[in-house]
């Protein structure tokens, strides 16, 4: 009693204290803009900026979850210089929006701002996701600014064995019809069909809410968890529709067609050290759909991490703070370049914003 007692006291608490890691914003454009997380007391131990992409139908927040409980704070006390792509929330006026100009000019620009911020030449990037699809993308077709890649489940063989790629290239899946009907994919339908990838997942979690109720760490976790995963947001109709036909229905990406502003991209051109991070029980995105990137990169330098866990809890777990997110600031750094630092950064708006490891070299 006592445990659905605290269940009822979060509930009428209001939302939960996430995406409070202290930033400020770098440069804004249209909806997205760049958050870089600030370093009071923590010193910076790395010259190298990071740059972390979230998914272009998901807030940024799940990277900065909770206090204690953030991937970006902990980088931050790791020493790292962070920066964070929000993509913020379009609108019906952004059905126009296309692959190109969100995956190159969009993703372009807050990369080069990233550097000019931190004073360096290249970047480490990070892609959560479909942000893992972009970054690589962008890695291929402009790898002068990448010092390294990390490809945090990350689809890119798109012709998988999972739901979503089954789904999607059934031919009574009319990508066209959709977005002229709605301009935009909307947030609802999305979250529909990835509640049906796994349609008894609630009843799980609301059996863990009953039988945990009396853990507030578990609480706060559940809640912040919840409350993301709640909190969609439409998909442009341009971009989702080549993101459809190009990549979920041709595969393009894998089988080197793919075209980015009009120039080919091929991954082999990705040079930069390469990590994939892949979880056994990914029912979103198959580790088979990430891990094919580093047989097809250029680069000297892969790396795969293996996890047990699934798309969302791998990342964001107390587990992942005591094991993903340690390898991922130790490859940071490992791949730290080597140069000294350039002219101060430009001064920028402030704005408070609210297992198993396999290495090939």
């Amino acid at each position: 009693m006592i445990g659905l007692r605290k269940v009822a006291a979060r509930l009428l608490g209001g939302r939960p204290p996430v995406g409070t890691t202290p930033a400020e914003e770098v440069i804004r454009e249209n909806k997205w803009r760049l958050l870089r997380y600030r370093r009071e007391g923590a010193p910076l131990k790395h010259r190298t900026p990071v740059l972390l992409v979230p998914s272009l139908i998901n807030r940024h927040y799940v990277l900065d979850l909770l206090p204690g409980r953030s991937f970006a704070e902990y980088m931050v006390q790791a020493g790292h210089d962070v920066f964070l792509l929000d993509w913020g929330t379009p609108g019906p006026e952004d059905r126009f929006l296309t692959f190109d100009t969100i995956c190159d000019r969009y993703l372009g620009r807050a990369l080069r701002a990233t550097c000019r911020a931190a004073g360096a030449d290249k970047a480490h990037l990070l892609g959560y996701c479909l942000g893992g699809t972009l970054t690589t993308i962008h890695a291929a077709a402009h790898p002068e600014r990448v010092a390294s890649l990390v490809a945090l489940a990350a689809p890119i063989n798109f012709h998988d064995q999972g739901l979503l790629s089954i789904w999607t290239r059934s031919r009574a899946f009319d990508v066209d019809a959709l977005v002229d009907a709605f301009g935009n994919a909307p947030w609802p339908l999305m979250q529909a069909s990835f509640h049906l990838l796994k349609p008894t997942l609630n009843l799980v979690k609301l059996k863990q809410l009953v039988e945990r109720s009396a853990d507030d760490e578990f609480l706060d976790s559940f809640f912040a968890i919840e409350t993301w995963g709640a909190d969609n947001i439409s998909f442009p109709g341009d971009c989702y529709r080549r993101y459809i036909r190009a990549l979920y229905q041709g595969n393009e990406l894998l089988q080197g067609s793919f075209t980015l502003s009009g120039r080919p991209v091929r991954l082999e051109d990705v040079r930069c050290p390469t990590l994939a991070v892949t979880f056994q029980h990914d029912h979103i995105v198959p580790p088979e759909s990430c891990r094919v990137l580093l047989d097809r990169v250029g680069s000297e330098v892969t790396r795969q991490i293996d996890l047990s866990g699934g798309h969302v809890g791998a990342v964001v777990s107390r587990r992942a703070a005591t094991g993903l997110w340690p390898q991922l600031s130790a490859w940071w750094a490992e791949h730290e370049l080597a140069e000294a630092p350039k002219a101060p950064p430009a001064r920028s708006k402030k704005r408070p914003d609210g297992d198993r490891a396999r290495a090939r070299t």
